[in-house]
């Protein structure tokens, strides 16, 4: 007799894996990101005759209002734009540092970093740069009206949308513990009660600052009455932005870092994001080791991954910074082939390397970043990663405004001259200063094969972005893995300090944690690396291919 128990079971975990590798294609264009109402709205504007600039705007603005925790007009990030049969460029919306700040200004009377002051107090807020950063991109490339673009968010703030699940256990979590009074009320309703799961959740006071922001542009934001708000409510508060820094932020245009790899030419950010120069460094070093004659998944390829990751990241720590306030970083030097065939050199394909806390640091970013990729009709594509720093930044707004303002000081190194085996880094290029922006980890991503985007790809992850994302491209381009299966494929993350090895439970065979082991390797298991959205295309076809990672509860690539 048939186990039907067991039929059924298996029926339903076949529909449980299906749903969470969903498959999303399209021949006019897509969107993916980490909530569906976003991508929807990007979709939208796309279907109006919009490009992909356009649904980038739409879609930042949206996850602004659905997807608070990283989303946001209160943070910064970095764009990087590969237009069809163009030139490709980035726009550099990263945050800066108040006027008011100095290197030392988290450290106490006897030079020690206060605990938790430059994550958790008002004056970890950097002064944010997603406004900048969408209205430079839209007057550059965008063809649609602005306000047009905006239109999506301020509906979804204004007329509400049903709270999903995920949202509501962060609101509850916030609504019931030991958050910030902002977080408290920020998912309450007009009774004090807080909103349940299914129930319609509206936004009135950010509805109105998107709508002000839709009826002056940049200006709307960094002058004017938002600006003179923010102003005050960091003054009330102890905070160090004024109007004076809101009025002097630029977003910037910046050329892009430009590697190859296997005959395919890869395009990410330059400084003050550190994911391209890494990147490139790491994919340069693959290239010495005939990496396609490795297994995937392997002692040796893990093995091959690990140590080119901390050479990069070793790297990393050493040179990277503000461009503006660094003006002699050998870029050229870092993203070259020469330099690889260099690093390779030293390589033990059967020992493990030595992290040295004396020569090189690692500065790092927060966890809850959120990145989506975007593709119109005519082939333009855009990859675009921002954030707040941590989950829902500094937990502080102010309630008349409506948005969550970031914590990015923290990624500034705190400490000047002061570099530790734990990850503690002192080097110069980081350091506080006065409208500097802080080093980042974020790689959003274009992979382009005679000139046609390929593969759009970026993810959040804090310090993990980069390897993350390093290993999603090599999947696709060296693996041949369509890039749903890049997406979900095991990660790992080494970050050259702490010298020790991260890797997703339950996706690396334990007799391969033993193999690595016995090389000398410290091997930590967890639960998520990475929260991945990609698209790839199909020339041949015509064809979109989007997907976004199965870790994300509301993600969804949408295209039409």
């Amino acid at each position: 007799m048939k186990n039907y128990f067991l039929e059924i079971s298996f029926l339903l975990f076949l529909l449980t894996f299906s749903s969470l590798k969903a498959q999303t294609y399209a021949r006019n264009g897509m969107v993916v990101s980490d909530n569906k109402l976003a991508s929807d709205a990007g979709v939208q504007i796309l279907k109006r005759g919009g490009n992909a600039i356009d649904a980038t705007v739409a879609t930042a603005f949206a996850l602004a209002v659905t997807h608070p925790a990283a989303g946001n007009i209160g943070g910064g990030g970095f764009l990087v734009y590969l237009p069809e049969n163009g030139q490709a460029t980035t726009i550099d919306f990263r945050e800066k540092a108040p006027l008011a700040s100095s290197p030392t200004m988290f450290l106490d009377e006897n030079g020690k970093l206060v605990p938790g002051s430059n994550h958790d107090s008002i004056k970890a807020i950097g002064v944010p740069g997603t406004v900048a950063g969408m209205f430079l991109a839209h007057k550059k490339y965008g063809k649609l009206p602005w306000s047009d673009l905006l239109s999506p968010a301020i509906q979804l703030a204004k007329t509400g949308f049903p709270l999903t699940w995920a949202l509501y256990n962060e609101g509850n979590y916030h609504y019931t513990n030991n958050s910030t009074e902002f977080l408290k009320n920020y998912f309450i309703k007009d009774d004090g009660s807080m909103t349940s799961f299914g129930e319609v959740w509206k936004q009135p006071e950010l509805a109105k600052t998107l709508e002000w922001i839709a009826k002056k542009g940049q200006d709307g934001f960094y002058k004017g009455k938002i600006a003179s708000q923010i102003d005050a409510f960091m003054k009330a508060n102890g905070g160090l932005i004024t109007t004076q820094d809101l009025a002097k932020y630029q977003a910037v245009e910046r050329a892009p870092i430009h590697g190859t790899f296997n005959g395919y030419d890869i395009y990410s950010m330059p400084p003050p994001s550190s994911g391209g120069v890494t990147m490139t460094a790491m994919l340069n070093f693959i290239e010495q080791a005939n990496a396609e004659e490795i297994p995937f998944n392997s002692t040796a390829y893990t093995h091959l991954m690990i140590e080119a990751m901390r050479r990069g990241y070793a790297d990393r720590a050493e040179y990277l910074g503000d461009p503006d306030f660094n003006l002699e970083m050998p870029l050229n030097l870092l993203t070259s082939k020469d330099h690889a065939i260099a690093r390779f050199k030293n390589f033990d394909k059967n020992k493990a390397s030595v992290s040295d806390s004396t020569s090189f640091g690692h500065p790092y970013d927060g966890e809850n970043t959120t990145h989506f990729s975007v593709v119109d009709r005519e082939g333009n594509a855009v990859s675009v990663t921002y954030t707040l720093e941590q989950s829902y930044g500094s937990g502080l707004g102010d309630p008349e405004l409506g948005f969550i303002f970031n914590n990015e000081m923290g990624d500034f190194n705190a400490v000047p001259g002061e570099t530790k085996s734990n990850g503690q880094i002192g080097t110069d290029p980081n350091l506080i200063a006065p409208e500097k922006r802080m080093l980042s980890s974020m790689n959003p991503t274009i992979v382009a094969k005679d000139g046609q985007p390929v593969l759009v790809m970026g993810s959040p992850g804090g310090r993990t972005i980069i390897n993350t994302v390093f290993q999603a491209v090599l999947n696709t381009i060296l693996y041949d893995m369509p890039v749903d299966e890049s997406i979900e494929a095991m990660k790992i993350h080494h970050q050259w300090l702490p010298d020790v090895t991260y890797y997703e439970r339950n996706k690396m065979s334990p007799d391969t944690v033993r193999a690595l082991e016995a090389m000398g390797h410290e091997m930590i298991p967890v639960g998520q690396l990475g929260r991945l959205m990609g698209i790839q295309f199909f020339p041949k076809d015509g064809v979109y291919f989007g997907a976004s990672d199965s870790s994300s509860p509301d993600g969804a690539a949408v295209g039409y």
